[in-house]
Order: C-alpha cells, then structure tokens, then sequence
C-alpha cells in the first residue's frame, strides 16, 4: 500500500469526525464555479466539471447550490466571483513537504493566511519551486467499498485505459493513472456499473518523509489550519507512516 493511499485512509477517517461540513460545502461549490466558467456550463461537455458536481453530490451538496454555482460560473446568472488558482508551497513539522491549491478572489489575503496556518503550527512558506519537485500531477479516482466491488473487478473494469496503480484502503479503492487518463479511467468505471465518489487530479508525493504518532500529528495540525482557509481548496504533504503509527496519532 502506498503512503498517498494511507493519507486518502487518513482523510477518509478525518472527514468522517469533520463537522465543518459549511466550509466543505463552500469549497466544492467554488469548484464548480470555477470549472464552469473555464469550460462551460454542460456537464457532458466538461468533464472538470461534471466531476466536480459528482464530488459535491457525494458530499450531500444540495442540488439547488450545485445549479446556481453552474449559473453563476457559466454567466447565467449574476454573483460570480472571479476566483484565481494559485498554488503555495512550505514545509511543515520535521521536514514534510507541503502544497497548498487555493482558489480566491483575493491573493494578498490568501497569502497571509496560509503563511500563517503554517508559521504558527511549526512550518514555513518557501518559495516557488521548493517543494514542488517532490510531487507529481496524477489522476486520482476514489472508489468507496461497496457490494459486489473488489479489486479484481475494478482491475477488469480499467485495465485498457491503463491505469498506473489500484490501491486497497479502509474506506474502499484509489485509482491513480496518468492526467490525461483520468476521463478515460472515469469512463470505464461507469461503463462498468461502478459508482465512484471522485476524480480528479491531484499532487501525489514521489519523495515521502516517514513520521511517528507525535510527527504525523502535528502534520495534521498544520493541514487544519491550512484547511480553515476559506481560499484554501486542496491540501497536499508527503508524509509517510505506516498503518499502527496512523491509528496511534487518529487516536483509535
């Protein structure tokens, strides 16, 4: 199992006792706006977002929200914000390599705030370049565990879109493929009949940094503050623990 497979486990566990669902919300709402505006407003036609939307049903999303932040981002109806995508890049607690996607209409704001989440729990800004090496861009499709769903059917259901890895974890399967893949992998799980709870492309970590309990911890720390950001969209370490050390620091 790889250690972006233990950290999807972590989130999943995470998001589970997350009762800041108001923000989640707001986050994947401006998602939606945003790939709407970039890509148009059909689904079928953009692909961005159409996952965005599945994202956002899967998360409970009212489909009234979901409407108008496509309206809006479409220009169909008024109140759009003009949202820029910035990525930061910084170190946290013992080394870890942090990448922060934001999403917002004010850079100056965005900026302090996640200098601060990260200089108050122990890390630092660094600058562009610094960090980003260590990561690259893939496609990742999070299956949850379901009846009649194993890994050998969803290795029968992708294999000719040639996927790089299928990955077992607690909360069900991680599909990581190429980004150019993503849609072709996507395609073949709904040709398939199995349901997915997201895909999209992300920062998947190349070098990971191996922590214990108090290490993973005070990592996690610094992905809630950074989270707390209403400009913050996706955040991104490339720490490493195994599977004891996880649910020592989770508490369980």
């Amino acid at each position: 199992m790889s250690g972006h497979s233990k950290w999807a486990t972590t989130k999943h566990k995470k998001a589970a006792i997350d009762a800041k669902r108001g923000k989640l919300f707001a986050k994947l709402i401006k998602n939606i706006e945003v790939a709407a505006r970039t890509g148009g407003g059909d689904p079928a036609a953009n692909p961005t977002l159409f996952d965005a939307i599945q994202k956002a049903k899967k998360s409970s999303v009212p489909n009234e929200n979901i409407d108008r932040a496509v309206k809006r981002g479409s220009g169909a109806e008024g109140g759009g914000a003009d949202y820029q995508s910035v990525v930061y890049e910084g170190y946290g607690p013992g080394g870890v390599a942090v990448l922060v996607e934001a999403l917002t209409d004010n850079r100056n704001r965005a900026s302090s705030d996640i200098r601060l989440a990260l200089t108050r729990n122990g890390g630092s800004l660094a600058d562009p370049g610094s960090v980003s090496y260590m990561f690259a861009r893939k496609g990742v499709i999070e299956v949850a565990a379901s009846a009649g769903v194993d890994e050998d059917a969803i290795l029968d259901a992708v294999l000719d879109a040639d996927p790089d890895e299928v990955n077992v974890h607690d909360g069900g399967f991680e599909i990581v493929t190429a980004p150019e893949n993503l849609l072709a992998v996507r395609q073949a799980l709904q040709a398939a009949g199995i349901d997915y709870d997201s895909a999209e492309v992300q920062f998947v970590p190349s070098v990971e940094v191996r922590l214990d309990a108090d290490g993973v911890k005070k990592i996690m720390r610094v992905v809630d503050a950074l989270e707390d950001s209403d400009d913050v969209q996706n955040v991104y370490t490339n720490f490493d623990a195994s599977d004891e050390v996880l649910a020592e620091a989770m508490g369980q």
